[in-house]
């Protein structure tokens, strides 16, 4: 590329650096819009200087004096105060709300059903700037509930919070489309045929590096089924994929994988690697008992080709806040 065709892409990028900021100031007015309007309608009827008619009122004097604004309908006006009365009180998302698109809001008020469901997916549109599409999969597959059943999970060896905190228990693989019955080869095909809606799924921080990729011990050649490189941990994670039931013996392979990525393929400024056994099932004692003498950072997780009932995910997370609050007690010597 010669020195011209370089000036004409910093051209480019300034025009699209300008057009990113427009349109993200063009957002900040207009959810500060709806943020004021909400304010003022919910100041008005909570002092009672109105009743539930002057919003039809509003509505209709909007319609005449402004025909060409769109979303001001009676049923835009509420959305607009339970978007301000939502979060008016929540110091922590409040700062956060003009940064997220309108639309993505509405679904987010419309699905959450808890104040720290809401502010969970407010930062996580944040972090990583969903799509409408994007944010839509992710309240469907039960998202925050998986994250949180993962995240409080008590695991037989403690991992670093930064290393738990990026990876679940169980992820939803409802867009491969496979068959009843399909091999590992087509397992992992499926993945890298769908591969950005697998990296939608695990998280957006992580950069594809290979399939079958291969390391070398002593004379012989290994292949390790996909390696990503994470870029908040700053480490290679490797992913082996099981059709079955997750088997002690995978992870003896899945250390030998991450000793041979360390020696060889780790960059000095870079943290170790981490293991994702991916598998149909698990045991869970089975999993405690294989990882209780394990030192590497290896996950078990689950996977389901199917979306998960949004009410069974959160009655675990409710069964699981429920034993930890008795174990709780039971520690601290209430029940003696």
């Amino acid at each position: 590329m010669n020195d011209l065709s370089k000036g004409f892409i910093n051209v480019v990028n300034l025009i699209q650096e300008a057009r990113d900021n427009a349109f993200r100031k063009v957002n900040e007015e207009l959810i500060l819009l709806y943020w004021n309007v909400g304010k003022y309608i919910s100041e008005q009827l909570v002092s009672q200087k109105w009743g539930s008619s002057y919003v039809d009122e509003l509505a209709s004097f909007i319609s005449e004096n402004c025909p060409d604004v769109k979303g001001f309908n009676r049923r835009g006006l509420y959305r607009m105060k339970q978007f301000y009365e939502t979060y008016k009180d929540n110091e922590f998302v409040s700062p956060l709300v003009t940064q997220i698109s309108w639309t993505n809001h509405l679904l987010i008020l419309s699905s959450a059903k808890t104040d720290e469901e809401r502010e969970f997916y407010v930062k996580l549109c944040l972090k990583e700037k969903y799509s409408k599409r994007e944010l839509e999969r992710q309240l469907d597959s039960g998202y925050f509930e998986r994250f949180m059943l993962s995240t409080e999970k008590l695991e037989p060896v403690p991992l670093p919070s930064a290393i738990k905190s990026n990876f679940l228990d169980t992820y939803v693989l409802e867009f491969l489309s496979l068959p009843e019955k399909f091999s590992e080869h087509e397992f992992k095909k499926a993945i890298i045929a769908n591969l950005k809606d697998f990296i939608l799924e695990i998280g957006r921080d992580y950069t594809f590096v290979g399939e079958e990729y291969r390391v070398m011990v002593g004379n012989s050649d290994y292949y390790i089924d996909l390696l990503f490189y994470h870029r908040g941990l700053a480490c290679l994670v490797a992913f082996e994929l099981k059709i079955g039931v997750f088997k002690p013996e995978h992870l003896g392979k899945m250390n030998f994988y991450l000793e041979a990525l360390d020696r060889e393929h780790k960059k000095n400024n870079e943290n170790p690697s981490v293991g994702i056994i991916l598998c149909a099932s698990k045991d869970d004692e089975v999993v405690e008992f294989a990882l209780s003498r394990s030192l590497s950072p290896t996950l078990i997780s689950e996977y389901t080709l199917k979306l998960i009932d949004k009410k069974l995910l959160r009655q675990k997370l409710h069964e699981l806040a429920e034993m930890a609050d008795f174990n709780m007690i039971d520690s601290e010597g209430y029940n003696d």
